[in-house]
């Protein structure tokens, strides 16, 4: 077995992770000859953790496969006293191969107890707003501006590792090092991509609230409700998504998302129909308590579907029923809207719950 231990050049360190101090934090990735415990090989572990002032580096290299066990053994000691392991998609894979080698080694699985932050598992439900074409690790760093020593991926790097079984050479451990290496840096490095989910959760502060008017296609007046918001930490990159009637684009700390706005009239539906007449040549629907006015030929029962009052003025479209009242073009629409007042424009914690309705909505 191997052991390095290498310094690391880590620009920005973070002074906390996910509310814990980084000197209890710990970095981690694994290399395996493919996905399933039970018949491959895990051959490459590495570790990084802030020691005093500086990034340290730690990897455990297994030079053929009965070394297997030892790595295993001595990445679950190091990692025992740290109170959150980081990694990339390590809920997905890491955990649950280390999990089945240490039940077949009968090695406690120490870091399956400690909590565990998967930025992978964090991005992917807002992986939209990106448009990358993947969402591998490597893509991530590109996004962010990240550059790499590594050209390789762990695929690749399989068939390097068979070789090297069978006639060792320094190039290709370096080349296995080196690639897991660059894999624990990036996990430091990107730790900024969780700006963006910070944000997206609701780590933002309303800024204004403007309307903009303009010309449609077909000629007429239309207008879009353009709410400015300040993230709480800056977004490193620019992103840019629109879906339906919303559009959210920004960096660093400024953020703009453009909502679609309703003009015009639409209809407020009561809910207990049954206590409503419907009037068809007023197209609305009364009260029975005021309906009983009306004369019995220009009356008829209300039902869920025609048993609404009308309203004009400027609407937001809701993807729930969030904010009430709500108004919708035809009953059986899912989407609703509310109008947009001057009372709700003032009121930051309403319109707050409305940008993260409206972006997770989008997601």
């Amino acid at each position: 077995m191997i052991r390095t231990n290498i310094k690391l050049d880590i620009s920005n360190s973070p002074e906390t992770i996910n509310n814990v101090p980084a000197s209890d934090v710990a970095f981690f990735d694994i290399e395996t000859t493919g996905f399933s415990p039970n018949n491959t090989n895990l051959y490459l572990i590495g570790l990084a953790y802030k020691s005093g002032n500086d990034w340290v580096l730690d990897q455990w290299f297994a030079e053929n496969t009965a070394e297997e066990v030892l790595i295993i053994r001595e990445f679950s000691e190091a990692v025992a006293d740290y109170k959150l392991l980081v990694s990339y998609n390590g809920l997905g894979f890491d955990t649950s191969y280390l999990r089945e080698k240490c039940r077949t080694y009968d090695i406690p699985f120490i870091s399956g107890k400690i909590p565990h932050l998967d930025i992978y598992r964090q991005l992917f439900p807002y992986k939209k707003f990106f448009k990358l074409e993947n969402y591998k690790q490597k893509n991530i760093e590109r996004f962010l501006g990240i550059h790499r020593e590594d050209i390789y991926n762990g695929g690749d790097l399989i068939n390097y590792y068979r070789d090297y079984v069978k006639y060792p050479d320094e190039r290709t451990k370096n080349i296995l090092l080196q690639h897991n290496a660059d894999d624990v840096k990036g996990l430091i490095s990107i730790l900024p991509i969780l700006s963006y989910v910070t944000f997206f959760k609701g780590g933002f502060e309303l800024s204004q609230v403007d309307i903009q008017r303009y010309e449609s296609p077909d000629g007429s007046v239309a207008m879009d409700a353009i709410f400015d918001l300040i993230p709480i930490n800056p977004l490193p990159r620019l992103i840019a998504y629109g879906y339906g009637p919303l559009y959210l684009s920004g960096r660093d700390k400024k953020v703009s998302l453009k909502v679609t706005m309703y003009t015009g009239e639409l209809k407020f539906y009561y809910s207990d129909y049954k206590d409503y007449y419907y009037l068809p040549a007023e197209d609305m629907a009364v009260h029975k308590s005021v309906a009983f006015f009306v004369d019995k030929d220009y009356r008829v029962q209300a039902k869920a579907a025609n048993c609404y009052s009308k309203k004009t003025g400027r609407f937001l479209p809701q993807f729930s029923e969030l904010i009430e009242p709500f108004f919708k073009i035809e009953f059986h629409d899912k989407i609703s809207y509310f109008e947009l007042t001057d009372e709700i424009c003032e009121c930051d914690t309403l319109i707050k719950r409305y940008m993260i309705h409206c972006i997770n909505h989008m997601k």
